[in-house]
């Protein structure tokens, strides 16, 4: 194999060689000591910021030790989260550690969990252009730099099961996500998943803007695809460690600069 220029030629064919971006990206992270109960309530604090969270609706999870899993308190919203409010439950949904009460939406996350050990925290929320997507019937469509994290990467679930109280909304949501990071589900919103609560956020507020960009293309004409192998460098490129904690720890350390009582 030949580098040149970040260019590596593998099986004959030249491609992005990501390996060193990623590492100088990796390297520049500043390391921070915060909490699965402070990520939350700043996750939950940026998707606030994003129009995801203008009800109750929408849950944020991150999975936790003997079949147990933290999240956020329904009561107050996403926008009103702090480290503090944040509360840990079993598989029945009861509190172990926290005082709050979880969304009882929150049980087709556990189909999830089952279904992917490599999933370790799940975002789900109902945002406008998301949400708007979800009405028309369309699947999400990559075409754009910025979307390709999606690409190949995003299931769609094309019949609205119901609210997901139940466990059959549950295998279905679980079941249409299969061994992809992102579901859209027709007439609801959206679904991300990650390794990591990093990962799951980051492609929950990318989700919104590629949802909004697909919408603002689709009113000016039909969108023009873009080649399957840069579609593929730049989903890999943008999912790197580098890109998804340094993207994360941005966010957050604006939060932590003008909203500190998140920390409380």
């Amino acid at each position: 194999m030949s580098k040149s220029n970040n260019k590596a030629t593998v099986d004959g064919q030249e491609r992005l060689d990501i390996g060193p971006i990623e590492q100088n990206i990796r390297e520049s992270i500043a390391k921070h000591d915060w909490s699965t109960q402070l990520k939350i309530a700043l996750a939950c604090r940026k998707l606030a910021s994003e129009e995801h969270a203008q009800t109750l609706a929408g849950q944020v999870t991150v999975r936790a030790k003997n079949n147990t899993f933290w999240t956020n308190n329904l009561m107050g919203g996403f926008g009103n989260l702090t480290q503090s409010t944040v509360i840990r439950v079993n598989e029945d949904l009861e509190v172990i550690e926290g005082d709050g009460i979880p969304n009882p939406g929150m049980r087709f996350h556990l189909w999830v969990y089952n279904a992917r050990p490599d999933i370790n925290s799940i975002v789900h929320t109902h945002p406008p252009f998301a949400s708007a997507l979800a009405m028309t019937g369309k699947e999400l469509a990559v075409a754009h730099m910025d979307v390709a994290m999606f690409y190949k990467d995003c299931a769609y679930l094309s019949d609205w099961p119901g609210v997901p109280f139940a466990d059959e909304e549950g295998r279905l949501i679980s079941e249409a996500l299969g061994d992809k990071h992102s579901l859209l589900l027709a007439s609801h919103g959206l679904l991300t998943t990650g390794n990591n609560i990093e990962k799951a956020t980051f492609l929950a507020i990318q989700f919104e803007r590629a949802s909004r960009l697909q919408l603002l293309a689709e009113s000016v004409g039909p969108i023009k695809p873009i080649k399957d192998k840069h579609a593929q460098e730049a989903h890999d490129f943008q999912l790197t460690e580098g890109v998804l904690k340094g993207s994360f720890n941005s966010w957050a350390s604006q939060l932590l600069r003008e909203q500190p009582d998140v920390e409380g």
